[in-house]
């Protein structure tokens, strides 16, 4: 058995040329259904993080520059 076989591989066969748009079975579009939502959900979660992480960061700032000011 070789590396190149295709033993062990999902193999997704082409659409042929009266069919061009073939988008797999009801499972596929599931699959891929979900692996939207997922990723819409991971881009939520990391833009929520990353906003709350510079709003903590602003906030420390803003308590920096006021500090600051209160020594002049």
């Amino acid at each position: 058995m070789s590396d190149n076989d295709g033993q062990g591989m999902i193999v997704n066969p082409k659409p042929s040329k009266d069919n061009q748009d073939w988008d797999g079975d009801e499972a596929d579009r599931a699959d891929r259904l979900r692996f939207e939502e997922e990723q819409a959900l991971i881009r939520e979660q990391s833009e929520a993080r990353a906003a709350a992480k510079a709003l903590e960061e602003q906030e420390k700032q803003e308590q920096v520059n006021l500090k600051d000011a209160q020594k002049r």
